[in-house]
């Protein structure tokens, strides 16, 4: 190498010791984080490989949630490694409001208008519509369950129950077995009493109850024979039948729905390729396609269209499955989830 080159060489990297000093970083593919298991596979096949033969570099990850996880993404101000995020509804208020997310600019990804009143935020867009079930194996249980009544009723359906770890759904469950008409179930939950009821109500399993952290763990733990029910994602149960070739049933009565939604982390720099992916994501056309590969509901009002009349029965948005249902509430949780995990955790860590 000439005495030229090597000068050369040593100042271009001087400057990018420099460029690394000053914050400036390599540019990276976008990342993308949802929920794992077969939801994320289904998001790969329809959204994610689709969208990088656009062109654009893109990696995905999964998470569990929380609002502590976020937070620990953007403080400092630097790049996480994160981009776009799917985050469930307490989290989408909570992290506008705490400035985490990027306000979107919805002229970007089709306009409002494109989509479910409900799914619209300032600062996230909505992805799926889904629902908290009761998940069983109908080779098992050849009767199977009614409702959440059942679920509590270990003399009549013998084995152990699986729910998620945490006081959110599993409260409003509670209520729901013991009586309460599921309109009614935030306005118990308000009160001491009501909140007593229900964890008195999660006594009666108390011994026979296994916890689930993420979505594929459900389907598992019934494939398994460890439990004989469990809450459950609407869309794990149909993956695990359409995929598995299981024989798994849904009660949709009193189910829990809510919707996920996408958000930009305001540290990402990759703006422009989140919002391309965001826009992508959002067309009817390929909205339509998801519940082909996993029973959740969609947020282009357009997609509904688009979608086999025959699979629409299995969504969460058919009216026969929304009949009974109550929607989670967003405004209960933030008010209420801090001093409602501290008491869950005591609880559960009572024998």
């Amino acid at each position: 190498m000439s005495i030229r080159s090597k000068m050369m060489v040593a100042a271009a990297a001087l400057v990018g010791v420099g460029l690394l000093a000053a914050g400036v970083h390599a540019a990276r593919p976008l990342t993308v984080v949802s929920w794992g298991g077969a939801y994320q596979d289904a998001q790969k096949k329809v959204y994610f490989e689709p969208f990088k033969a656009t062109g654009t570099a893109m990696i995905d990850e999964s998470w569990d949630g929380g609002v502590g996880v976020l937070r620990s993404k953007v403080q400092g101000g630097t790049d996480s490694g994160w981009d776009v995020v799917q985050v469930e509804s307490e989290e989408l208020v909570i992290g506008c409001d705490e400035g985490m997310f990027l306000p979107l600019d919805y002229g970007k990804i089709g306009g409002k208008d494109a989509y479910l009143p409900a799914a619209v935020h300032e600062c996230g867009v909505g992805a799926i519509v889904y629902n908290f079930v009761l998940g069983y194996d109908k080779d098992k249980l050849k009767d199977g369950p009614t409702g959440w009544a059942d679920f509590f009723d270990l003399k009549k359906f013998p084995g152990k129950r699986a729910l998620r770890q945490g006081p959110k759904t599993n409260l409003e469950i509670a209520l729901i077995a013991d009586g309460v008409a599921p309109a009614d179930v935030y306005k118990v939950l308000a009160t001491a009493a009501g909140v007593d009821r229900a964890f008195k109500k999660l006594d009666m399993i108390k011994k026979d109850l296994v916890w689930w952290k993420s979505g594929a763990q459900p389907p598992q733990l019934l494939a398994s024979g460890e439990v004989a029910m469990t809450s459950v994602y609407n869309g794990r149960i149909d993956a695990a039948n359409r995929a598995d070739k299981r024989n798994f049933g849904i009660q949709w009565s009193g189910s829990l729905f809510t919707i996920d939604s996408w958000v930009i982390l305001k540290t990402t720099p990759n703006k422009d390729a989140a919002y391309g992916f965001l826009a992508h994501v959002g067309k009817a056309e390929n909205q339509a396609k998801l519940p082909e590969a996993i029973a959740y509901g969609v947020t282009n009002k357009d997609a509904g269209a688009k979608i086999d009349p025959k699979r629409l029965a299995d969504l969460p948005t058919h009216p026969d499955n929304m009949k009974n249902a109550v929607q989670i509430s967003d405004k209960f949780w933030i008010e209420n989830v801090d001093r409602l995990t501290e008491r869950f955790n005591k609880w559960a860590a009572q024998n």
